[in-house]
């Protein structure tokens, strides 16, 4: 078990490293791409600061605090978009039959997908998400301790890991609906659009839904209200806030088993 996932790490390393080169070999453009990257996601934040510019608060809370959570969210999905961003791929190679050509490499399957046309350009969204994270650090009076202080590389990594595994159970989907990329983002960037916000401005049946069934609630609101000092959801007990590394575990387990399962139903087209 640790061989393999050692030689899938190798593999994604020396794939992504390749398409590295490669965007690095015409700088300038990588550089337009890049900031036009982190200029499209800033829409979204300055939507924000439209909304701000009319109202004090939003669901009870300051523009400093949704800062907080808009950049945990953004830093956390950004990292998991450079990482993994290139499996909503995988219907269109199931699709066109392009697949099979992994299949005879002696590199895991995941590994080859996750990397294929890493796109460094990425960097733009993480950069938007911490400078946006950074700014409500800076206005709001938290007081630190070390539990807080520790919650929040404990977050960022915890709500990347969760959106990774959503894009991996999202890729292992397609191998039966091969044309579902969009029930896919619908979770991955729907999910960072829905984290953006505070959850009392959500129905408590969908809080319900992104806590106990597709819990995406762990990646910044239980964490983050924790380091706010604001109430739970739900009445929900203040220690969920550090189980955030389990609940990413146990999410990359159930997504590992349904790329094995879909990886194993995998049909060739033929062609």
């Amino acid at each position: 078990m640790a061989d393999a996932l050692l030689s899938g790490l190798r593999a994604y390393g020396l794939i992504a490293g390749m398409w590295i080169r490669s965007t690095m070999a015409y700088r300038a453009s990588f550089v337009m791409t890049a900031l036009g990257n982190f200029a499209v996601t800033s829409f979204d934040f300055i939507t924000i600061l439209l909304m701000f510019s009319h109202v004090d608060a939003l669901g009870g809370y300051t523009l400093g605090e949704i800062a907080f959570l808009y950049g945990a969210s953004g830093t956390a999905f950004g990292l998991a978009d450079l990482v993994m961003g290139s499996m909503n791929r995988l219907g269109r190679r199931v699709r066109d039959g392009t697949l099979d050509t992994l299949l005879v490499r002696p590199v895991p399957v995941l590994a080859q997908v996750a990397a294929d046309q890493f796109a460094l350009r990425r960097l733009g969204r993480i950069t938007q998400g911490l400078l946006v994270f950074g700014y409500g650090v800076f206005v709001l009076d938290i007081e630190w301790t070390p539990l807080r202080v520790m919650m929040v590389p404990l977050m960022l990594l915890s709500g990347a890991a969760i959106f990774s595994a959503l894009y991996v159970a999202g890729a292992a989907f397609q191998f039966w609906a091969q044309d579902a990329s969009e029930v896919q983002n619908s979770f991955t960037y729907g999910g960072n659009t829905l984290l953006q916000y505070p959850p009392t401005l959500f129905a408590k049946d969908l809080v319900r839904g992104v806590t106990f069934v597709v819990p995406l609630a762990f990646v910044n609101w239980l964490p983050a209200l924790y380091v706010l000092g604001r109430p739970y959801p739900l009445d929900l007990p203040q220690w969920l806030a550090f189980l955030p590394p389990v609940v990413a575990a146990v999410c990359c387990w159930l997504a590992a088993l349904a790329w094995r399962a879909g990886l194993r139903s995998y049909r060739s087209t033929g062609s």
